[in-house]
């Protein structure tokens, strides 16, 4: 029997490294902390060393092909497959409350255009039953989204990638061209960039559900977290936020497929656009 093996994204420190800690710890295989920073990379490796346990570090950047690809093809001629894969990597440029269109465009790079390239390469080699957890956030919930169009278009449940992408190029060309309207958003269109990107991988994962029916697929929320990207101003602890992300890989029914978790383990219905789901921004 092939040894199962685990990946998480973006795990050299926060709740990345927080859930590579959890699953050293009850996954029986590989598990596997990547990271774009190949020394912040090692010493992450290092510190979970020092604790008893046995993580793997592979060089990883999400956002570029040619590094997905080549661990990809790692997976593949390793381990021919794996079970476990946590799509964390994020970026959030916290004091650009109203992005530049370059701004924006990194944060949707890395955040949404990452899952493409992972779907792209990662997928094929998903072994029947694996799990994945893509962690969006408050942001992606749909109440985040007051846009007549595209509410239309999301709450259709039948929705394509071509139909995310389209809606993610419209709002960056806004942005280039000077037309975005703060309207189109909650929160006075505060962090749209962020909105945006998150609402993109939570609808993905509903996509990208159906289109992979032997795999568990699933969205979190796992709340406002104490990490660089918040600056401190979270309120729950990397190690607590990992706990649901753990708890939808462990002990979650293999028949919970395509939901939107909540960081209390809540299934909220993300289709719910009255919902105060939505992320309220505040200095």
């Amino acid at each position: 029997m092939s040894e199962k093996v685990a990946i998480v994204t973006g795990a050299n420190k926060g709740i990345g490294l927080a859930i590579v800690k959890g699953l050293c710890k009850r996954f029986r295989g590989a598990v596997y902390l990547t990271s774009r920073d190949e020394e912040r990379g090692l010493k992450a490796v290092q510190t979970l060393q020092e604790l008893g346990l046995t993580p793997t570090f592979h060089k990883l950047d999400v956002s570029d092909e040619y590094s997905v690809k080549e661990f990809s093809d790692f997976i593949k001629n390793k381990h021919g497959g794996f079970d476990v894969l946590i799509n964390n990597a994020a970026i959030l440029e916290w004091e650009q409350v109203y992005p530049s269109y370059e701004a924006a465009k990194r944060n949707i790079d890395v955040n949404y255009g990452s899952l493409l390239l992972i779907e792209q390469y990662l997928y094929p080699f998903l072994r029947d039953g694996a799990r994945v957890v893509n962690v969006s956030s408050a942001c992606g919930h749909l109440s985040n989204l007051k846009n007549k169009k595209w509410l239309d278009v999301f709450t259709r449940q039948d929705f394509t990638t071509e139909d995310i992408n389209r809606f993610v190029d419209e709002y960056l060309i806004s942005v280039r061209n000077g037309t975005f309207n703060r309207d189109d958003f909650a929160d006075g269109g505060k962090h749209a960039e962020h909105r945006v990107s998150k609402i993109a991988v939570t609808a993905l994962t509903m996509v990208q559900q159906r289109k992979y029916p032997n795999v568990s697929i699933n969205a979190v929320h796992p709340g406002h977290v104490k990490t660089d990207m918040a600056f401190g101003k979270g309120d729950i602890e990397p190690d607590d936020a990992a706990k649901t992300i753990l708890y939808l890989i462990f002990d979650a029914s293999p028949n919970l497929k395509g939901t939107f978790m909540w960081y209390n383990r809540k299934l909220v219905d993300w289709f719910d656009i009255e919902g105060d789901y939505y992320y309220q921004h505040s200095e």
